[in-house]
């Protein structure tokens, strides 16, 4: 198994592996992923990546019954020799939606979790060793200064980043970022948000940087390990808390979380500043993207929680 398979693995089987006692069990109950098979692809052409769409009966105009769980490995090496524009951003649309809604159902079974581990703490009950070790993750993952369980203003800080992103946001963003998948980034790094690192030597150098400047682009070993990186950056860089202030309190206001909205905590996402929000909810509006909003993955029977490798 791989790398990249076992972090899926471990994901879905995340709450079933954090075990309590029963008493902690009868009054707060960790909450269960949903089982079934995701199916790992590597399509050869953007032929194949749309044959496998096709027998899933997985269209625009079949969201309603569900997203297909699978995962994309990497987009097919001649997505940029589609023609037909509007065939492209199915295609890109479509095949990276799953990786969108698997990587918000993680954050979401950790959210509940948390919760969880939280609503122990008020009641003086001591965390499990379990709960301990994840709330130690979440602190190194959310770049927290302190225990959220002694300190109020952290412990409001982890929940405001601990949080979802509107599918049609994140998709609209890997468009501009990636040209729909066509960017020398996204089709020799996997890297479908132009994120950086300064690793020299681990990255892709721009061809376009300056001899002062030292960054890369970084390179991941999956789609999904880039949409991974890329919801971790927007909820943790600074440079972007407006988003997740707008987010919050929408949360508070219990209303539901939609792109056009949460854009306007982009701004510094790139120097183009309000032009750029501009282009990722014009995107958003293009192509419908908000109908995205409600749309969930289908409960597979077969399986439980197993992962599936295909080549297309």
């Amino acid at each position: 198994m791989t790398r990249y398979q076992k972090i899926l693995l471990l994901i879905l089987l995340l709450s079933s592996t954090f075990l309590i006692s029963a008493c902690e069990r009868s009054a707060f109950s960790w909450p269960t992923p949903e089982t079934g098979i995701i199916e790992t692809i590597s399509p050869a052409s953007h032929q194949g990546l749309s044959n496998y769409l096709t027998v899933n009966n997985y269209r625009w105009d079949t969201l309603e019954q569900g997203v297909p769980p699978f995962l994309l490995t990497a987009l097919p090496k001649d997505i940029h020799r589609i023609q037909n524009i509007t065939e492209r951003k199915r295609l890109f649309f479509l095949s990276l939606l799953p990786s969108v809604l698997l990587a918000n159902r993680e954050i979401t079974l950790q959210r509940q979790q948390l919760l969880i581990a939280l609503r122990h703490n008020e009641a003086g009950l001591p965390l499990s060793a379990p709960q301990q070790l994840l709330l130690n993750r979440l602190i190194k993952t959310y770049r927290l200064r302190h225990n959220p369980l002694t300190h109020q203003h952290t412990r409001k800080q982890l929940l405001e980043r601990l949080d979802t992103l509107p599918a049609d946001l994140v998709l609209a963003q890997a468009a501009t970022e990636s040209g729909y998948g066509t960017s020398r980034f996204s089709r020799q790094g996997n890297n479908l948000f132009g994120q950086w690192t300064y690793a020299t030597g681990t990255g892709l150098v721009p061809k376009e940087r300056s001899a002062k400047q030292r960054h890369e682009v970084q390179r991941f070993a999956s789609l999904y390990d880039s949409v991974r990186s890329y919801m971790n950056n927007i909820n943790t860089h600074r440079a972007y808390g407006s988003l997740r202030t707008i987010r919050a309190q929408k949360r508070s206001q219990k209303q539901a979380l939609r792109g056009i909205d949460l854009a306007a905590g982009l701004r510094l996402y790139s120097s183009r500043r309000d032009a750029y929000v501009a282009e990722i909810r014009a995107i958003i509006r293009s192509n419908r993207l908000s109908r995205l909003t409600t749309v969930s993955l289908r409960t597979v029977a077969a399986g439980n929680g197993a992962l599936r490798s295909t080549s297309l």
